[in-house]
């Protein structure tokens, strides 16, 4: 490690900004005028978050006391799709495959986190599936001594062929995205076909023993907030958890407040319509919010990430597919751990570096109003 202690400015250690400067000033006056039932509220730093016993550990707790034992791995910059919330129409610029993490890199780094504390792992892209070394990938990932779940996050299109292989290498838990139950609606928003084939992805998961098969819909007003009780519907005879997410802002994605469905409205549109629908016990770290409806067989849960954020129970940290760390979601500022690592870093020095961004992570995100106008990468470069 001492070796390497004059190359920490080298490397980074007090975060970069990212380059992308966007403020959206035709939103301005809208964010002002959001009704203050809607703002986003700074919780209470969780009590019931302890430490686990592992002296690598103090490397996930920041200055809060959060301990993060939930890392986000984004294997690709790519996608078979351009969802309109997740990519700008324009495109985005991709880094060279030369300055992505490979396969070894991916593993080399994610042991590192799981060695320090991290018991769960989700595969992001990106399109994760697109990636030709995804099963061994997995397959090595799930044999890391502590890790008890691993997870992905996937759009579905070519789910369906690849998931009998990669449950059998290890893959635990699946989350499929689908934000519209009509196919031409399916092709507007993600300016391409594919509608059926998601749809015979999640029944695929579910017939192969997936349970529950999280299903990731994101609200936005005007296009399928009245579709959120025909996802309701999902819930009744399969072990589907229809997860509701509300319209975040990131560069590109062209977010205005008006497109925003908040928690609170989604939430009162389904218990209108579905009785017996009962809060569930949350665990500390969950960034959902979950339901059941009696007599049915699935669950209901709501991402509140705007209007209700959940940042004081928050245990998640990203690697992005080029390498960079990235602490929360909705900050701008990234280290990079694929620099080190290639210039010889040994672990100790990537647990420094690592460490001390964890200790820089802020209470909470800064709240919806200012998010938009923060300068931050599209969706589909950090990792969904």
């Amino acid at each position: 490690m001492r070796r390497y202690a004059s190359k920490v400015s080298e490397w980074h250690l007090g975060f970069r900004r990212s380059n992308i400067l966007r403020h959206n000033s035709t939103n301005s006056h809208q964010l002002q005028s959001m009704p203050k039932m809607y703002a986003t509220s700074c919780a209470k730093l969780s009590e019931d978050i302890t430490p686990i016993d592992n002296p690598g550990s103090d490397m996930l707790v920041d200055s809060f006391g959060r301990l993060h034992t939930y890392l986000r791995i984004s294997l690709s910059e790519r996608c078979n799709l351009r969802c309109q919330y997740c990519m700008p129409a324009e495109g985005v610029e991709l880094t060279p495959s030369s300055r992505l993490l490979s396969q070894n890199e991916i593993i080399h780094l994610a042991n590192l986190f799981v060695s320090s504390g991290v018991n769960k792992i989700r595969l992001t892209g990106g399109e994760p599936t697109i990636r030709k070394d995804l099963e061994d990938i997995c397959l090595e990932l799930s044999n890391l001594k502590g890790l008890k779940t691993l997870a992905m996050t996937t759009n579905g299109i070519t789910l369906a062929r690849k998931l009998p292989r990669l449950k059998e290498c290890g893959l635990t838990t699946v989350n499929i995205s689908l934000d519209t139950l009509v196919p031409a609606k399916f092709e507007f928003m993600t300016r391409r076909k594919g509608h059926e084939r998601v749809i015979h992805s999640i029944d695929t998961a579910i017939d192969i023993g997936y349970d529950p098969v999280k299903v990731n819909c994101v609200v936005m007003r005007g296009f399928n907030d009245d579709e959120i009780c025909d996802f309701v519907e999902l819930t009744r005879d399969k072990p589907i958890n229809v997860r509701f997410i509300e319209f975040m802002p990131f560069d590109g994605n062209v977010w205005k407040v008006k497109k925003l469905v908040p928690y609170s409205e989604i939430l009162d549109k389904v218990a209108k319509r579905f009785t017996g629908l009962k809060r569930l016990q949350d665990h500390p770290t969950d960034t959902a919010k979950n339901f059941k409806i009696d007599g049915y067989r699935g669950t209901v849960s709501f991402i509140t990430s705007m209007t209700e954020h959940f940042c004081a129970g928050c245990n998640r940290l990203r690697l992005l597919a080029d390498g960079n760390f990235k602490v929360c979601l909705f900050g701008p500022s990234e280290v990079s751990l694929r620099d080190p690592l290639r210039s010889g870093a040994d672990d100790d020095a990537l647990r420094e570096i690592i460490g001390a961004a964890v200790k820089k992570k802020k209470a909470s995100h800064a709240g919806m109003f200012d998010i938009a106008k923060t300068a931050n990468r599209p969706m589909i470069h950090i990792g969904g």
